[in-house]
C-alpha cells in the first residue's frame, strides 16, 4: 500500500496537469452564465437574493445543451427575460390539452 505522501505527489501531478482558467470554459458553462446574468438582474430589480451557479446548474439539469440555445433565443426575445425562462421550464404549460 502507497503512503499518503506518495499519494498526494501524484494527486499534486494530476492538479497541476490540470486546465485552468479559459481552458476549462464549456459550451455548456458558457450558457449558465449568460442565463445567471440575466436572471439575476432581473432578481436584483424585484429585490430578491441572487441565483448561484449551483441552483442554476440542478435548475437546468435535465434540459440538453441544444434545447439551452432554444430557450436562450427564446429568452432573448421575450419583453421579460426571467418570466419567460420560468414559463418555458415549467412542463405543466406545454401540455397538451
Amino acid at each position: 500500500m502507497k503512503s499518503i505522501g506518495e499519494m498526494m505527489s501524484e494527486f499534486e501531478k494530476k492538479v497541476a496537469a490540470a486546465p485552468k482558467g479559459k481552458k476549462r470554459l464549456t459550451e455548456r458553462g458558457e450558457m449558465m452564465r449568460f442565463f445567471l446574468r440575466h436572471l439575476n438582474h432581473a432578481r436584483a430589480n424585484d429585490g430578491l437574493a441572487p441565483m448561484t451557479m449551483a441552483h442554476l446548474g440542478v435548475v437546468l439539469e435535465q434540459i440538453p445543451t441544444a434545447d439551452l440555445y432554444y430557450l436562450k433565443s427564446v429568452c432573448s426575445q421575450a419583453k421579460n427575460f426571467s418570466k419567460t425562462f420560468w414559463w418555458e421550464l415549467d412542463p405543466t404549460k406545454h401540455e397538451p390539452r
